[in-house]
């Protein structure tokens, strides 16, 4: 259903406002430069400062941007049951493919907790829903057996995972049988990931390296090895300065070096520090990104 290069789009900000006009500018580029599907209002969009009402304004503005030429997938993730349904719903009436829901944060609960909460969902909407496992964020873990007995729910298609585990793939595909399509939510892992039976990357990184992620995915799911581990080889150094400070700090700057958006985040998240300017520029000048 969804494969690939699955951008985990940044979400522009102008004078602490959703820049609007520049998002709509953000999903052109993707699709010119051949990204597989957007997210939008994730993680790496800074969904954790965003309203409510500017999630949804950031989920209605790719959708309607996107015009059902590139699967758009929204970030839906509350920490409240009923309030994730509701987000989710409202995606769903804006027109979203799929919704991405992160485990609750910081309330811990356990997998009993967790099946129920994703099942309740689950039954509430009508779109595919893709699970999401980032234990680093959260301090919630969900178990491959809880992946597997969700994965029996007809529209729980997919999760992305961010452990980057190797057995943590091969567990969640051995126990849910091939019932459930298995992301990398990890750019540095994510090349081994997808050429041992991962769908795609859900990447952040390919928010400034989006042609060059489609074409390892591509690579990778084509079953290429050698042109997937070259790129993955050539981008190495680049994941290891986006993400040496809190995701999404020095993507933002990167973006905005390409002048793709201004270098600004809703506060607590502040700017990239300025030692680390001059390696990621470098880097980036290496890949001809600037």
């Amino acid at each position: 259903m969804f494969k690939g290069s699955i951008v985990a789009l940044l979400t522009p900000m102008k004078n602490d406002q959703v820049d609007v006009p520049c998002l709509r500018e953000l999903v052109e580029f993707h699709i010119e430069m051949g990204s597989h599907a957007l997210v939008a209002a994730g993680s790496t969009g800074e969904s954790g400062t965003l309203s409510h009402e500017e999630k949804l304004l950031v989920i209605k503005t790719v959708v309607d941007q996107a015009k059902e030429r590139i699967p758009v997938i929204a970030g839906t993730a509350m920490n409240a049951t009923r309030d994730c349904i509701q987000l989710t719903q409202e995606a769903m009436e804006y027109g979203a493919h799929a919704a991405l829901i992160m485990t609750p944060a910081y309330i811990r609960p356990t997998q009993e907790g967790l099946y129920q909460h994703y099942s309740q969902i689950a039954k509430a909407v009508a779109i595919p829903i893709i699970l999401y496992n980032v234990p680093t964020r959260t301090a919630c873990d969900m178990l491959p057996e809880t992946v597997a007995r969700l994965a029996k729910i007809s529209n729980i298609v997919g999760i992305k995972d961010a452990t980057g585990q190797m057995t943590r793939l091969q567990q969640i595909l051995r126990l849910s049988e091939g019932s459930i399509d298995v992301f990398s939510g990890d750019d540095f892992t994510a090349a081994s990931w997808m050429l041992s039976g991962a769908k795609g990357n859900i990447s952040a990184a390919a928010n400034v390296v989006a042609k060059l992620m489609a074409k390892l995915c591509d690579s990778a799911l084509d079953g290429d090895h050698a042109v997937c581990l070259r790129l993955n080889e050539q981008l190495m150094p680049l994941y290891e300065l986006l993400f040496i400070e809190t995701n999404p700090i020095a993507i933002k700057w990167a973006a905005n070096r390409m002048g793709l958006m201004e270098n600004e985040l809703r506060m607590p998240l502040t700017r990239l520090s300025k030692e680390h300017h001059e390696p990621l520029e470098k880097v980036m000048k290496s890949l001809e990104l600037i």
